[in-house]
């Protein structure tokens, strides 16, 4: 009977390993950065059918890394494998995801076009074009995923934000923007260039599906709801969310499961055209 059991014991464990996701940690070169990028890359178990999967890049907040993500939601793998979604996480090295106007050696932007989205679609089984990628954050995150999205719509068909900082003009003295843009007052024009909400003039109607959200209590619920006026200005049809919550991350833990579901959607929708 012990034998039975242990072999029985034995035999969960190997199903259950079989159907996990697997969790890469990786270094991608670039000329871009300073240094190679740590990227943590969840890929699917159904990827060891064959099977190609739409992609998720999920960006983290200043102060935060490739691991963050994880530990806001450390199911993310279960989450992967029950959407069939491939899940990039890079490591913002607080930059906001901008190529810095003033440091040479930080030039995040052109790494994402450049190097990064291209050695995933090299390396992993994904579905190789904008409407099979989507691109969110949270907070400083929030915002490089809009401003990538918005500027590279060849790239990401979809985007998110949660607790963003859709607007960085009225915080110039904040989280180090000034190392990477310059002072808003020796250099105005780089901080107009570099803040989400004056880039909805160039969305086409259409082009891009959106989803953003903002807790009430957040230091950012006032740009979010500043993006949202300004989308239905310009008729930019998205989906935004207000609702209680601070910026922390019981609240990003709650709203990355909208982004999914939303993400998820959108995928399933591209796969019937």
């Amino acid at each position: 009977m012990k034998q039975l059991t242990l072999a029985l014991v034995a035999l969960l464990a190997s199903l259950f390993t079989a159907e996990a996701a697997r969790v890469d940690t990786i270094q991608v070169p670039t000329k871009y950065l300073a240094t190679p990028e740590d990227i943590t890359v969840i890929v699917p178990d159904a990827a060891a059918q064959g099977k190609k999967f739409p992609t998720v890049y999920l960006l983290n907040g200043y102060g935060g890394d490739h691991f963050a993500w994880l530990r806001v939601r450390p199911d993310l793998p279960e989450l992967a494998d029950n959407y069939g979604m491939v899940i990039v996480m890079p490591d913002g090295r607080d930059s906001w995801y901008w190529d810095s106007p003033v440091n040479p050696a930080m030039q995040m932007e052109s790494f994402f076009t450049k190097d990064l989205v291209p050695y995933v679609d090299k390396h992993y089984p994904t579905l190789q074009a904008p409407e099979y990628r989507a691109i969110s954050g949270l907070s400083m995150g929030g915002q490089g995923s809009m401003y990538l999205a918005i500027r590279h719509n060849d790239i990401w068909g979809n985007a998110g934000s949660t607790s963003g900082g859709l607007d960085i003009r009225p915080f110039p003295e904040r989280w180090k923007m000034k190392e990477s843009l310059g002072t808003i007052e020796q250099n105005p024009q780089a901080w107009e260039e570099h803040t989400p909400i004056n880039l909805i003039k160039d969305i086409t109607p259409g082009s891009l599906n959106m989803i953003f959200d903002c807790g009430s209590d957040d230091f950012f619920a006032g740009v979010n709801k500043n993006f949202h006026e300004e989308l239905l200005k310009n008729k930019i049809p998205h989906d935004y969310i207000s609702r209680p919550g601070g910026h922390s991350g019981a609240y990003w833990n709650n709203s990355v499961l909208y982004h999914l579901l939303y993400f998820n959607e959108a995928f399933k929708k591209a796969a019937k055209k």
